[in-house]
């Protein structure tokens, strides 16, 4: 992550902390735009320092700079605020950072952490106490955590690996949920997953696929952790739930190289068979159009592979969800929603809807 710098003093260069809370109380329910970038620091980065290409040594050389610096009782945090612009500093949990840190003895690690986080004004040192603060499990770090994770392609990663390992982290992990996008949502929607429980369930079966293609790394997770094949099999779903079901299996559909796929989904017939009979008494709409075809086209292949599901029935569930997309309203629906001169109405209709023989 880090980069050299430019020379000059920092002066009193707002921290990255209170960059993203002022950002956050203009955007209080959504990601902040474009990741709070650019940051305050900015125009002091200008060239990545690359770490080494053995992963054993990345974070090596911050470890120990943070050694030389809690060998002195008398340092202060402030003197490590510029100290990590000439190294590597990793923005993922660190083996030789967390050693540094433990040997530096809990109370100095996380007061100088709590210290830069919240008062640093540079990316790097910043980081550097994010994991200084993640490699303790103090409850009253929780509201600092959460909210630098607010700028989180750069600190989602520590942040929710953090949030995870304190108590209340799960509730933490569910508010910053729903405040992230891009990579950054990628590390707290994995987290939320191992420790959220039965509280983010609800969250997790209906806003956590938000439509970015990054969602392919996490749908695995959220199928496991919110057990999707119970709730849309369940009596009498929500739309909300149905639509985000649908938004999975199409997920997964498409996913080869990033995650879970529906070779690796154990209740992948359940789970189709459930959404086709919602969609079936769903009013039509351009997403759920879109979706059912996307599913559909996959079941066009026929993959002898899939689990508990052999091309006949995959045949079958294809005509369902056919007989649906060709229905008089749905096809109306789609021939007024789908614009040709939209660029991805125009490969849709070209592609997939041409391959499944619709609007024909």
């Amino acid at each position: 992550m880090s980069k050299t710098t430019e020379p000059g003093p920092l002066g009193n260069q707002m921290s990255l902390y209170d960059h993203c809370v002022r950002l956050h109380r203009l955007n209080p329910e959504t990601p902040l735009p474009n990741d709070g970038k650019p940051y305050p620091d900015d125009h002091m980065h200008h060239r990545r320092v690359k770490g080494s290409r053995d992963r054993r040594r990345q974070g090596v050389a911050a470890a120990a700079i943070l050694d030389a610096f809690f060998a002195r009782p008398d340092a202060t945090p402030q003197e490590l605020t510029s100290a990590f612009h000439d190294v590597d500093v990793p923005i993922h949990r660190n083996d030789h950072i967390t050693a540094a840190a433990l040997r530096a003895g809990r109370e100095r690690a996380q007061e100088t952490g709590r210290w830069l986080v919240r008062h640093s004004p540079d990316q790097c040192s910043t980081i550097i106490g994010l994991a200084l603060l993640a490699a303790d499990c103090d409850e009253q770090d929780l509201e600092l955590i959460q909210h630098i994770g607010l700028l989180s392609d750069t600190f989602g990663p520590l942040a929710a690996d953090a949030l995870k390992r304190r108590r209340g982290g799960g509730e933490a992990l569910l508010w910053l949920a729903n405040r992230t996008a891009g990579w950054g949502r990628v590390y707290v929607v994995e987290a939320l997953c191992q420790v959220g429980g039965r509280q983010a369930r609800p969250w997790l079966l209906r806003q956590a696929l938000d439509g970015d293609f990054l969602n392919g790394y996490y749908v695995g997770a959220v199928a496991r952790a919110a057990d999707v094949h119970e709730a849309i099999t369940a009596s009498s779903p929500d739309d909300e739930l149905i639509d985000h079901t649908g938004r999975l299996l199409q997920v997964m559909a498409a996913n080869s190289g990033m995650g879970m796929t529906w070779n690796g989904y154990h209740a992948i017939r359940r789970v189709l068979e459930a959404h086709v009979a919602h969609l079936a008494h769903q009013q039509p709409n351009r997403n759920r159009y879109i979706t059912a075809a996307y599913i559909a086209d996959r079941l066009l292949k026929g993959d002898p592979d899939l689990p508990n599901l052999p091309p006949a029935h995959q045949a079958r569930l294809l005509d369902r969800y056919l007989t649906i997309l060709r229905s008089d309203r749905w096809s109306s629906m789609a021939r007024t929603d789908l614009d040709s001169s939209d660029e991805f109405s125009a490969w849709f209709l070209k592609n997939i809807a041409a391959r499944l023989h619709l609007l024909s």
